[in-house]
């Protein structure tokens, strides 16, 4: 099993790289703030494999506390990015 668990975290990794790659060349804000949450998810997969992998329960915990971080950065960036229009304005 941690043979196939290992296999599947380097392919995560390169999709890793890849993203990587979006976010030096995104057009935009939208663009980098997706692969980041992208970096989110794709981080906490590898840690919950690596804790499958190496008989790690504690990497489990720390796969968690990324997974919040990334949650909270997309509402921040959503709620600073798509404000509702003010009340002049109509």
């Amino acid at each position: 099993m941690s043979a196939l668990a290992a296999a599947v975290a380097l392919f995560l990794l390169l999709n890793l790289a890849a993203a990587l790659v979006v976010v030096a060349r995104g057009p935009g804000a939208a663009d980098r703030m997706l692969a980041a949450l992208l970096f989110g998810t794709t981080g906490v997969a590898v840690l919950m494999l690596g804790a499958l992998a190496l008989a790690q329960p504690p990497i489990v915990d720390v796969a968690l506390v990324l997974a919040l971080l990334a949650a909270i950065a997309g509402i921040a960036f959503a709620r600073r990015g798509w404000r509702a229009p003010e009340r002049g304005d109509a």
